[in-house]
């Protein structure tokens, strides 16, 4: 006679934890100790992190500590104060002016901006006064415009 289905033994058994008792610190601590399983922390786990890291991190990071942005002289940023406060203007209205942010204002006057030519030329052009070249802080000659 063929075994069947109905010949075969089956063992009931009690069923194992559910995954939410199974992450439980209780639970992780107990198979640590069973040595079961190795637990290790994810780097950047959790957040938004959209890029991974590459090989070379550590090298760019070595790399990046003798290397720096240029900022622009704190020569050009009294020029920029003195020739808004000559205009009367608060650097909330310059910066309005020239459509850039108050903080980038403040920044160039500090001496902590990146140098913009873009920045530069538009801020230029709304105090009269030239930042870029050798005759820094010299009133810009308005020449002939070509039509």
């Amino acid at each position: 006679m063929a075994e069947s289905d109905w010949d075969t033994v089956t063992v009931l058994c009690k069923k194992g934890p559910t995954a939410a008792q199974a992450k439980s610190k209780q639970a992780i601590l107990a198979a640590q100790r069973r040595e079961d399983v190795e637990t290790s922390k994810k780097w950047a786990a959790g957040q938004n992190k959209q890029h991974s890291i590459t090989k070379n991190t550590a090298k760019l990071d070595w790399e990046t500590e003798e290397l720096h942005h240029d900022r622009v002289a704190l020569e050009v940023g009294k020029v920029i104060q003195r020739g808004r406060q000559s205009k009367g203007l608060t650097q909330k209205d310059l910066a309005t002016k020239i459509n850039e942010k108050p903080q980038v204002i403040a920044d160039y006057e500090s001496g902590r901006a990146i140098p913009n030519n873009q920045v530069l030329g538009k801020t230029e052009r709304a105090i009269g006064l030239k930042l870029r070249g050798k005759d820094v802080g010299k009133p810009i000659e308005k020449g002939p415009k070509a039509e």
